[in-house]
């Protein structure tokens, strides 16, 4: 298997751990506009591996799969470009930046008939498959309202630092960040996002000072700066909320939240689940130091604790296993954990609440897709 990369940023390690040259996958072309990665994409790939700064040219290598890692508003333009060529894609999340974007890219994968993979690895965290074990157990009943708080210190160092803070390039936060944990609820809550409302504001990094010029390169690094006041090299346009603040009614029924703060001191996610015969919660989410608990009974006390193991690896281990799942889906075929169609739907319920956000927190209807849309991605593509 010859597969390309496209992009070397925050997400290039995902491509090295498909490098398994014992197994006969290759890591073997590369575009980036930057070639000052292009010493270390050979480093761990090999001297021979081919280089360029013209994604098209890649598209021309023969390759059997690739991974699309490009800044968000390049995902559509990428993804179609390679699904034309025939290549089986990885398409980092979010799938687009546009609802529009996420429904040309289904569709092209659609009629020529090529895989699409989207990388939302959320799916694969241990803390979040544990709820969901407990939930398709029954174990807390009918779900009927989900909530999640997202505490982002990272937040400048990753998103105000570069092109996330521009709106041209990424819609908003809510969308770009947002997309892992709507579809984490939407999955959890076992339905679509149908109305959403939205609130939200740029209330810290909007007004530091401290901006590169426009065109200065610069590549994100995670640091331990705080407060946000100190950050140096913040992008020059910063116009996207760094709160926002979410409400949902899902397709089934299901009532559920979400909110984003991207100036916090600490960095974790927490899920609550209630049903109609008890109530799960994660605390903390990195293997080794996190747990989930159950109740069930009318009493203080969980009923269950379960203490997520440690795990090796990028996020939690979840880096690994998605590209486990990508390599056999495209030698293979069949379904997957990640869903071409719920990361559409986490576009979608991300953007229109974006909308809501920019428009007065007017209640906003998320657009369905097409049902043989549905049904074709539903049944694995085939």
């Amino acid at each position: 298997m010859r597969i390309g990369v496209v992009g070397m940023g925050l997400r290039g390690g995902l491509a090295f751990l498909a490098h398994r040259p014992e197994q006969d996958i290759r890591v073997v072309a590369l575009a980036d506009p930057d070639e000052g990665v292009y010493a270390r994409f050979r480093e761990k790939v090999g001297d021979d591996a081919y280089v360029t700064d013209d994604v098209r040219r890649l598209a021309e290598q023969q390759l059997d799969a690739v991974f699309v890692l490009s800044p968000d508003d390049l995902h559509e333009e990428h993804a179609c470009l390679f699904l034309e060529a025939g290549v089986p894609v990885y398409l980092e999340k979010p799938m687009a930046i546009t609802i529009e974007g996420c429904d040309r890219i289904l569709q092209t994968a659609m009629r020529t008939r090529t895989r699409l993979y989207l990388g939302h690895n959320m799916r694969h965290f241990q803390v979040v498959r544990k709820m969901k074990e407990w939930i398709d157990k029954g174990m807390i009943g009918n779900v009927k309202t989900a909530w999640c708080r997202h505490f982002v210190s990272y937040g400048g160092d990753a998103y105000f630092c570069d092109w996330h803070a521009d709106s041209q390039r990424s819609t908003g936060l809510l969308l770009q960040k947002g997309a892992h944990d709507i579809d984490v609820l939407h999955w959890l809550c076992g339905g679509y996002s149908r109305q959403v409302v939205g609130m939200g504001d740029l209330m810290v990094y909007g007004d530091l000072p401290h901006r590169r010029q426009p065109g200065e390169k610069h590549r994100v690094q995670f640091t331990d700066i705080w407060p946000p006041k100190n950050l140096r090299n913040l992008n020059p346009v910063i116009d996207v909320e760094d709160v926002n603040l979410m409400l949902m009614r899902l397709d089934n029924g299901v009532l559920a939240s979400y909110q984003q703060c991207m100036f916090t001191p600490d960095a974790w996610r927490n899920y609550t689940v209630i049903g109609d015969e008890g109530r799960i919660e994660n605390f903390g989410d990195s293997p080794g130091s996190c747990k989930v608990c159950l109740w069930d009974v009318r009493r203080q006390e969980p009923t269950l604790t379960y203490d997520v193991p440690h795990a090796t690896g990028g996020h939690g281990g979840s880096d690994t296993l998605i590209v486990d799942e990508f390599l056999r889906f495209v030698r293979e075929g069949g379904k997957t954990e990640t869903s071409p169609v719920a990361a559409r739907m986490a576009v979608a319920a991300g953007y229109m609440a974006t909308c809501s956000v920019r428009g007065g927190a007017q209640p906003q209807e998320v657009p369905g897709l097409d049902p043989d849309v549905v049904r074709y991605f539903d049944e694995g593509q085939v």
